[in-house]
């Protein structure tokens, strides 16, 4: 993420409408708290978690950011967990969005 991107979002959200703009920066910064108090990811399915051991809420955003951008924006999202949490917590959401339209680990 460069440090105009830092300033002033990522292109793939600074292009959005005001109205999405605000949706998709919420859903980053609930993202950024699931990360900080549960993972994305956990040994043992139950709670927040699923069968597969992937946080549901966290999937759920991950779906939602898809229909809105695709891709490109989830990745844009996962720039921003990755320059809060670092690169593991970002490893994590990769596996937690496996199954997310095109989105590959």
């Amino acid at each position: 993420m460069s440090v105009f991107d830092t300033i002033f979002g990522d292109p793939e959200i600074r292009k959005l409408d005001q109205h999405r703009k605000q949706e998709v920066n919420k859903l980053i910064e609930e993202l950024i708290v699931i990360g900080v108090q549960d993972d994305y990811l956990s040994l043992n399915p139950g709670g927040p978690f699923d069968i597969q051991c992937h946080h549901r809420e966290a999937k759920d955003i991950g779906k939602r950011l898809y229909e809105i951008g695709g891709v490109p924006l989830m990745l844009a999202a996962r720039k921003q967990v990755k320059r809060k949490l670092k690169a593991v917590m970002a490893e994590h959401l990769d596996y937690c969005w496996k199954d997310i339209g095109e989105w590959q680990v």
